[in-house]
């Protein structure tokens, strides 16, 4: 070594010598072979990291001879020797941060492999290593050269000697792994990401290779070989990718691991699922997200977004298999989405959970429709945003607001209050939630309108605000689960249109009610379900009628320029309660439970119809308008038989001849089979029916003035005529 140290004339005598040693005495033995081969690789290891390019370029090129006459011998199975004497071109590229020798190491190895790849056998761990140490470099020749030579093993040697590489099988991976988080070089990212799914391939067409391989330090039974050396390599370095990457490269690798799922899943057993998707949650852990805000806010609203709908269409796809074992994770996953503070995740969440019941309720058994439910309602129980009622100001936190111009927005609020909903991501047409974009909408911004406002407000104010989204997407989320989507909405639409054009008597046709999953949920489940609406119901309601908190919140910059409500999670939630109620009590096969369903559907029924006599705003009352049609059109279409039935819902009215009771006694003769039934036992029903009365004036007249329906005093009467 001191012969070498010169920097301007080093002496190669000794060093040349040691190469013709090599080269003379590698007929040995392999044993004998191995001993002097352990002095001699370190001395290589030393001379090939030499300050002195030259000194080091022979060190390289006299190991790249040595190597190629060594290769030629082959290797008996389980030997290790070729890996023992290509171990100094691993060290040499691992130590020396020279251009130069790093290029000509990637070079030498590459020679190698075009010209003895039949002749490798534990020599790939070493050439993997190498390529892998490449994979990360700056430079684009040394990672543009070690990548061609990556893909030319995993397309032909392997094609041609797979047996003989499956002990590097996984060091393949790996190094594909490493060149697709370059990112330097997008290309060559996707690129591998392409190899890396060509290798599952491999996987899925020998699995008897990899039964049959066994190594020393492998314990695992011949049936689990192909997860443990094939699939799970795979997959674990596409969760690496995707947890190390940027957004696009990341975004292939996501789509590359569920493509692989779904192509090759059918061949999985049920304890390489709970291994996978152990792997697979990680992308959701909340330690590995990224530390700056913006940062982690892009990983939700796009990474854990996508894995997110991925996971349930796998689900979806092998539910046999891992109905018992994934759908626990699945719940706990979704609801935490429904917890973060974005609201992109948030809303996705329930629009997976809408999914996964909706496409394989029908095979669920009465415990996972028991575990659905006990979700929903968790989720509803932890998003009502109770801070909305019982959030106070700092002192001079919010921003000044004039004596005059507060008087003046005072007095018109009632008509001009926002909705917190209105910024919800509207669904299509059919009811479904629409695939979210990659870019967040606006109401991820919370409002900024006091600029004095202080940073941790706004930040409360944000999560409340997903919390009120979540409440309502929850609720047209049972609705679809329950009723199908879109079937509410066209029953609401067909009741409207009935109404203006004077058909009382009209049959709302739904052609899709019996493709929800309404049939397959048990009565007591269906109260669950009714309970969680019904609380969210009386939540908005109280929020609605504190008319001093929603002027401290919108004093404080909450939700816009106007007074926030919460008028669509009022009324929707009290919609798909009341759908549930008369559904129920109209079923035949639930007999045993209409005793609690008209003792459900008259509280309900007397406690918004109560409520809704007091409302004085005429914005809040047009936003019954819909309700109201949907709570008389479901009375009216009660059968005969129904109202026959001693455990119907029991009508007691005097009729006088003052016009408000003609238009009641009208409408009350459809359901009643042109007659009245006077029926025992019915004092607990006056008050809703006196109540119910004046509904029908406030109603009557806001079509009058609001739908250009003046015929409809008229039309009562003309009926009552017919009727009596």
């Amino acid at each position: 070594m001191d012969e070498l140290l010169s920097a301007t004339h080093p002496r190669m005598f000794s060093l040349q010598k040691i190469v013709e040693i090599s080269y003379y005495n590698m007929g040995r033995i392999r044993l004998q072979w191995s001993r002097i081969w352990e002095v001699i690789g370190d001395h290589f290891n030393k001379v090939g990291c030499n300050p002195n390019e030259d000194v080091a370029i022979f060190a390289v090129d006299s190991l790249r001879q040595l190597s190629m006459k060594f290769l030629e011998k082959g290797e008996l199975a389980n030997f290790r020797f070729q890996k023992d004497f290509l171990r100094p071109f691993e060290h040499i590229m691992k130590r020396n941060r020279s251009p130069t020798i790093r290029d000509m190491v990637v070079r030498c190895i590459a020679q190698m492999v075009n010209s003895q790849a039949a002749n490798i056998r534990s020599g790939w761990k070493n050439i993997f290593s190498v390529f892998h140490l490449a994979a990360s470099d700056q430079d684009e020749s040394i990672v543009e050269l070690a990548f061609q030579t990556t893909g030319h093993i995993v397309t032909i040697v392997f094609e041609k000697h797979f047996p003989a590489t499956i002990d590097s099988f996984q060091d393949a991976v790996k190094c594909l792994s490493e060149f697709a988080c370059n990112a330097a070089f997008p290309d060559t990212s996707m690129e591998a990401i392409r190899l890396i799914r060509h290798c599952a391939k491999y996987v899925s067409d020998r699995p008897q290779a990899f039964k049959e391989y066994t190594s020393d330090d492998m314990n695992v039974a011949p049936e689990d070989r192909v997860w443990v050396r094939g699939w799970f390599p795979i997959l674990f370095e596409l969760s690496c990718i995707i947890n190390r990457c940027k957004l696009d490269v990341r975004t292939r690798g996501l789509t590359v691991m569920f493509e692989i799922m779904k192509t090759y899943g059918h061949t999985y057993e049920k304890h390489w699922w709970q291994d996978l998707f152990r792997i697979v949650f990680r992308i959701f852990d909340n330690m590995k997200l990224p530390e700056q805000q913006t940062e982690k806010a892009e990983w939700m609203t796009t990474t854990c977004n996508h894995a997110l709908y991925a996971i349930c269409d796998v689900f979806t796809q092998y539910l046999e298999v891992l109905s018992d074992v994934l759908l626990d994770d699945i719940f706990a996953q979704l609801y935490w989405c429904v917890q973060q503070d974005n609201e992109q995740l948030a809303r996705s969440g329930t629009n997976c959970l809408e999914n996964v019941v909706i496409l394989n309720g029908e095979k669920f058994t009465l415990e996972i429709w028991d575990k659905t439910c006990t979700c929903m309602l968790d989720i509803f129980k932890t998003t009502i945003p109770h801070a909305l009622l019982t959030w106070k100001p700092v002192s001079g936190g919010f921003g000044p607001v004039s004596p005059s111009d507060a008087k003046e927005k005072l007095d018109t609020i009632s008509q001009k209050s926002v909705d917190i909903h209105d910024t919800v991501q509207p669904r299509s047409s059919d009811g479904r939630p629409h695939q979210p974009s990659a870019v967040p909408t606006g109401s991820e911004e919370v409002s900024k309108a006091r600029s004095t406002a202080k940073f941790p407000e706004q930040k409360l104010f944000a999560a409340l605000l997903i919390k009120c989204v979540v409440q309502l997407e929850l609720i047209q989320t049972i609705d679809n689960i329950v009723f199908f989507p879109a079937t509410s909405k066209k029953e609401d639409a067909e009741n409207l249109a009935a109404a203006q054009r004077d058909a009382v008597d009209f049959d709302v046709h739904v052609d899709t009610q019996d493709q929800g999953m309404y049939r397959f949920l048990t009565s007591q489940q269906l109260f669950k379900l009714l309970d969680c609406l019904l609380e969210s119901h009386r939540f908005a309601k109280a929020f609605n009628s504190n008319n001093e908190q929603r002027t401290a919140l919108w004093k404080a910059g909450f939700k816009g320029k106007s007074k926030p409500n919460l008028l669509k999670q009022e009324t929707s939630s009290l919609a798909c309660g009341l759908r549930i109620l008369f559904r129920m009590y109209m079923d035949e096969s639930r007999t045993s439970a209409w005793e609690e369903v008209q003792q459900r559907l008259l509280n309900v029924c007397s406690e918004a119809l109560s409520y809704f006599l007091t409302l004085t705003s005429e914005s809040h009352r047009e936003a019954w308008t819909n309700l109201l049609l949907l709570f008389l059109t479901k009375v009216l279409k009660i059968s005969d038989e129904r109202v026959g039935n001693g455990n119907s819902l029991k009508c007691c009215i005097k009729y006088h001849s003052k016009p408000a009771a003609l238009c009641t006694r009208t409408l009350l003769q459809e359901f009643s089979s042109k007659h009245v039934r006077r029926l025992d036992s019915c004092l607990s029903l006056i008050s809703a029916l006196q109540a119910f009365v004046t509904v029908m004036l406030r109603l009557v007249a806001s079509w009058i003035s609001h739908l250009d329906l003046g015929e409809h005093l008229e039309f009562f009467t003309r009926r009552l005529s017919e009727g009596c």
